[in-house]
């Protein structure tokens, strides 16, 4: 990643900088986001740099980004009147939790459990703002892999975007439940017949590797779930929705310290967002044109599959191959609600516990759930937002009796 514009590339004049995607992944798993940081100069120094009231967004090219991009391309940071970059496209997570380290960004969305690691395992200031949306997830296999279940995962090789992603989280309680083992290990080394092979990959490499069949499944985001399906030769084995009912995937970010600082300016943006997953909640179609490449081109995928993304969940044909076995959960393909439940911030935390990760994992054996889901999560400024536009509560994955608890719901 180029550490001057965040492109996921390396410039000529970074070369003093230059290392692969592998040694990142490596150096974050085992706890090297402070040692990047020491790379930059150090963390506040980089913050410092950005310290602003512009609101410089970091994002994946995936559907979970919606409410940052729909902010930005319907005027809604403008209308809080706050002045707003276009959004920069990242490649991978691991660049852009580096970006939003080094203060390159001040607002990201990122997998619900990297703020645990990010705040506890490297005592980056992280804060939970928000929601991005629910569900919108799901496992691809090849069609031509012989996998009809969670159980054919056995001897297979199977990407997940992230170490610490709920996609890793669902996936691996899945095989279990499955009788089936996740385990890490090098490409090439043998399988045993009910072990299942993790490895990290950026989404968007995920639909290639797959018609190339250098995997055998993946668990990731939209769009590249119907991207898959579509042009990867892939088939939908299961929505994570349909696993963990409404469970969150990615979380709206921004360093704790601006937060404090800077506490209307936040509130402002808190609005803005508040204000776009409403939007997008209600007009699916709409904002599939807005985000394609068709459209405001945030996304570089056709309107006809990002549209596919976002509203084709359909009962019947989907039952048909078991990707779809809880219809009466009557979920959407991903839906937009910010209000980030407690329940589920501690269900991730207990679940990580249980979760084969690389890297040292002795911090998460020092978490207690319940100071993490007062500690990792600010509820003041999206509270105030969702009390100034109310028709949040009209999303189908909220419960208007009881908007702000619930019960979760994990059913294999």
């Amino acid at each position: 990643m180029c550490i001057n514009c965040g492109d996921d590339i390396v410039h000529p004049e970074d070369d003093r900088f230059r290392i692969t995607r592998r040694q990142t992944l490596d150096m974050l798993a085992a706890g090297g986001l402070a040692a990047f940081g020491t790379m930059l100069g150090g963390f506040g120094q980089a913050a410092r740099a950005a310290d602003d009231d512009v609101v410089r967004i970091g994002y994946l090219p995936i559907t979970d980004a919606t409410a940052l991009l729909v902010a930005h391309g319907m005027g809604y940071f403008k209308d809080e009147g706050l002045e707003a970059e276009r959004p920069t496209l990242i490649r991978g997570w691991s660049p852009l939790v580096e970006s939003f380290a080094a203060g390159k960004f001040n607002l990201v969305h990122l997998l619900k459990p990297i703020p645990v690691w990010m705040r506890y395992n490297n005592n980056f200031p992280v804060k939970i703002m928000a929601w991005a949306h629910t569900n919108g997830s799901g496992v691809v296999v090849g069609k031509e892999a012989g996998i009809e279940s969670f159980k054919d995962l056995g001897g297979k090789q199977v990407a997940v975007p992230f170490w610490y992603s709920m996609h890793n989280i669902v996936l691996q309680y899945a095989l279990r439940k499955s009788g089936i083992k996740p385990v890490i290990k090098s490409q090439g080394e043998p399988l045993a017949a009910d072990e299942c092979n993790l490895q990290v990959m950026a989404p968007p490499d995920m639909p290639p590797a797959l018609a190339a069949k250098k995997i055998d499944a993946y668990i990731v985001a939209e769009p590249f779930n119907a991207l898959g399906e579509t042009k990867a030769g892939g088939r939908m084995l299961r929505f994570t929705g349909d696993i963990w009912k409404n469970h969150p995937c990615r979380v709206l970010c921004m360093n704790e310290e601006v937060t404090k600082k800077k506490p209307e300016w936040t509130q402002k943006v808190m609005n803005a967002l508040v204000r776009a997953e409403i939007y997008a909640s209600a007009n699916k179609k709409e904002v599939a044109k807005l985000l394609s490449k068709d459209g405001a081109g945030y996304l570089p995928l056709p309107a006809e599959v990002i549209e596919r993304a976002m509203t084709y969940y359909d009962d019947k044909a989907y039952g048909e191959t078991n990707a779809i076995t809880h219809p009466e959960w009557k979920l959407g393909r991903i839906d937009f609600q910010p209000w980030p439940y407690p329940s589920a911030t501690r269900l991730i935390v207990e679940a990580m516990n249980d979760t084969v990760v690389a890297g040292d994992t002795t911090f998460l054996k020092k978490l207690d759930p319940d100071f993490v889901t007062k500690d990792l999560v600010d509820y003041a400024f999206v509270k105030q937002a969702m009390t100034k536009y109310p028709d949040w509560k009209s999303s189908p994955s909220v419960d208007p009796a009881d908007p702000f608890t619930r019960t979760e719901v994990l059913a294999l």
